[in-house]
């Protein structure tokens, strides 16, 4: 049986590696039905500032599932095991992204990786924990 996610998930700067500058927060949202997925992103900034982004997919493998706040994303998210791998891909002025987020629960469901292995994000891993 695949994990489920849904829950309220608090970013652990201590733990995570990003490849980019460490934002204050980030606050995410998931919401788990079936194969239904949908995640709400709060991004805390250094500076008070805030990005909001709602991804939903089905996890059913099937290509173009995806959608990035309310617009159709080319992408796919399957389980592989307990894992559930994320990919999609974005075009960036000539270059074309891809992004493979694997994600996976500890073993008592209190902390959420996302992690990125071989992809455009390699070496990035974000490690979330439960909201109380």
């Amino acid at each position: 049986m695949p994990a489920n996610f849904t829950g309220v998930w608090h970013f652990d700067r201590t733990r995570s590696k990003l490849l980019t500058p460490l934002p204050e927060t980030i606050e995410v949202r998931i919401t788990q039905a079936g194969s239904d997925l949908r995640q709400e992103i709060v991004v805390t900034k250094p500076d008070g500032s805030q990005d909001r982004q709602v991804f939903t997919c089905r996890t059913t493998g099937e290509l173009d599932q995806c959608q990035l706040s309310g617009q159709p994303l080319r992408g796919t998210a399957r389980w592989e095991g307990e894992e559930l791998i994320i990919e999609t891909w974005m075009q960036r002025g000539p270059r074309e992204l891809h992004f493979r987020d694997c994600w996976s629960l500890s073993p008592d469901g209190q902390t959420l990786f996302m992690e990125h292995r071989d992809d455009d994000l390699a070496g990035q891993r974000a490690v979330l924990n439960r909201a109380a």
